[in-house]
């Protein structure tokens, strides 16, 4: 079993930064693919990013060039840097954890999840 807890979450300008973290608990962590998705107020959760146990990573085309995911095994943390932030990435961020390699991209591959944090950029 593994709990992830989410944090950095606020309010920021459009333009501005945040980075986004989630500690996992268990002594399994390295071997797990990560991923972030997003939900925003009445749409469906989203993919946003994913990182591989190799360190491999995926973006949306949405968020590609602006965000930034990367992990420390030592740890057990994955992190979500946001950079260049618009209105529109306003939605609660999860974090997820999965063992399976096959779909990084949709909801269902994944086995873990946080509680969310919530990102508001004002314009």
């Amino acid at each position: 079993q593994v709990q992830l807890v989410e944090s950095g979450g606020g309010l920021v300008q459009a333009g501005g930064s945040l980075r986004l973290s989630c500690a996992a608990s268990g002594r399994t962590f390295s071997s797990y693919n990560m991923g972030w998705f997003r939900q925003a107020p009445g749409k469906e959760r989203e993919f946003v990013s994913n990182i591989r146990r190799s360190g491999y990573t995926y973006y949306a085309d949405s968020v590609k060039g602006r965000f930034t995911i990367s992990r420390d095994n030592a740890k057990n943390t994955v992190y979500l840097q946001m950079n260049s932030l618009k209105p529109e990435d306003t939605a609660v961020y999860y974090c997820a954890g999965t063992y399976s390699s096959v779909s990084y991209y949709s909801v269902d591959e994944y086995d873990y999840w946080g509680q969310g944090t919530q990102v508001t950029v004002s314009s």
